[in-house]
């Protein structure tokens, strides 16, 4: 329920004010200080989820992510391998695109690409047995972050689904997922969507 003791006066957005901006301004920025806590939230519901696999998805992520904090990668990308499945929840269609989208304002742009293409990357070690193309990621040869995608799923994704691989628990990586959350996001401006 909101506060009602802040709230602006108007009804319809266009008779705001700049006072009543301003007012929002502050709670937008008050609730987003609360965003590595509702993200850490999002990645223990993968607790349990998606059967089928010998892991959860939440030991899935946690194997991704301890493999690239073993393998030297920035903190950033160790993030982004943490939290590249918390979409499967609530879209499993797409869940790559909903990560991508709650990482991109705290990430660069390479890594919000691999993020958001990692699922059709991924596709590479199945699709051609349920008769999908398992090329599909050469259309994406050329961009920048192609190689990087593919290095993600090769080397961190595909192989994170061993029972008795020793992933470090999710307490030694919330520390990095509040500092990439506390960042100033990036700006949004100019950021045309390119495939």
């Amino acid at each position: 329920m909101p506060d009602t003791q802040e709230t602006v006066a108007f009804t319809s957005m266009a008779e705001g004010t700049r006072e009543d901006y301003e007012l929002l301004e502050r709670l937008e920025a008050r609730f987003a200080a609360g965003t590595a806590d509702r993200v850490l939230a999002q990645l223990r519901a993968l607790d349990g989820s998606l059967s089928g696999y010998q892991v959860d998805r939440l030991e899935h992520s946690l194997q991704c992510a301890t493999r690239a904090h073993r393998d030297g990668a920035s903190e950033e990308l160790v993030v982004a391998a943490l939290l590249h499945d918390i979409g499967d929840l609530l879209s499993p269609y797409n869940h790559s695109e909903l990560a991508a989208a709650v990482l991109r304002p705290y990430v660069s742009e390479q890594t919000y690409r691999i993020v958001r293409h990692h699922g059709l990357f991924q596709s590479y070690y199945y699709a051609h047995h349920i008769g999908g193309d398992r090329h599909a990621r050469d259309a994406y040869r050329g961009h920048p972050w192609y190689q990087d995608a593919v290095d993600f799923c090769h080397r961190w994704d595909q192989p994170s689904f061993d029972p008795d691989y020793q992933s470090l628990p999710l307490e030694f990586f919330e520390p990095m997922v509040r500092r990439i959350f506390a960042r100033a996001p990036f700006s949004q401006a100019g950021r045309a969507e390119r495939p």
